[in-house]
Parts: C-alpha cells; sequence; structure tokens
C-alpha cells in the first residue's frame, strides 16, 4: 500500500495535493524522484516558485525540521533553486496556471512530451 505524501515530516495537505497532481501520488515515488525534480514537476504543472517550498521539501525528504538548512546548505539550494527556476521559466513547457495544466491533462491544449512525463510521475 502506497504511503501518503502527508506521512513525510514537514509536508501537508496542501503539499500533498499539489505533487499529486503534478503526477507524484506517493511518497515513495516522492523519494525515488528526489526533491529538486519534484520540484521541477511542479513547476512545469503550473506551480509558482518558491524558495521556502523548495528547501523544505528537499529538508523533509532527508527527515530534518523544516528551518534546520541554514549557511553554506542553504546557499548551495538557493543556486539550485534559482538555476530550476531559469531553467522551467525559459521554457514553452511550463504551463501559465493550474487551469492550462488541467486543460492539458483534458486534452484542451497541446501538452509536450516533457509534460507528459512529469504528469505521469
Amino acid at each position: 500500500m502506497p504511503t501518503p505524501i502527508r506521512s513525510i515530516r514537514n509536508l501537508g495537505p496542501a503539499i500533498e495535493t499539489a505533487l499529486t497532481e503534478a503526477g507524484i501520488p506517493d511518497a515513495e515515488a516522492l523519494h525515488s524522484l528526489g526533491a529538486h525534480e519534484a520540484y521541477r514537476a511542479l513547476l512545469l504543472h503550473g506551480a509558482r516558485p518558491h524558495f521556502i517550498g523548495y528547501y523544505v521539501l528537499h529538508m523533509a525528504l532527508q527527515g530534518r525540521p523544516w528551518n534546520d538548512c541554514k549557511g553554506q546548505e542553504k546557499e548551495d539550494l538557493r543556486r539550485a533553486f534559482d538555476a530550476l527556476k531559469e531553467d522551467c521559466a525559459g521554457s514553452d513547457r511550463v504551463f501559465e496556471s493550474r487551469l492550462d495544466a488541467a486543460l492539458a491533462e483534458i486534452g484542451v491544449i497541446p501538452r509536450t512530451a516533457l509534460s507528459i512525463r512529469a504528469a505521469k510521475r
């Protein structure tokens, strides 16, 4: 039986819903994908980028308190987040909104191979 995402420390129902909508159905899939690629799936599904959410996801998957990210580690994560945000923002694969993502899901607007792959996770 799959483990709910909200069973992971620091992750609640809102992020569970967002991740599920982005194609990440459970804690096992989230751990397998990793925080960085899971956040990419969120962005490609229309989530607005937010650094705190990015590093909270990293801390959660490490079993650490959300506010444990400090110093050089936080600076490194910031650089990775900025690069991910730039990578996704420069792509036509990013949906403008959750509405666009939903319309793509039901076939009203086209989806790219990458957005389809993210939605299937």
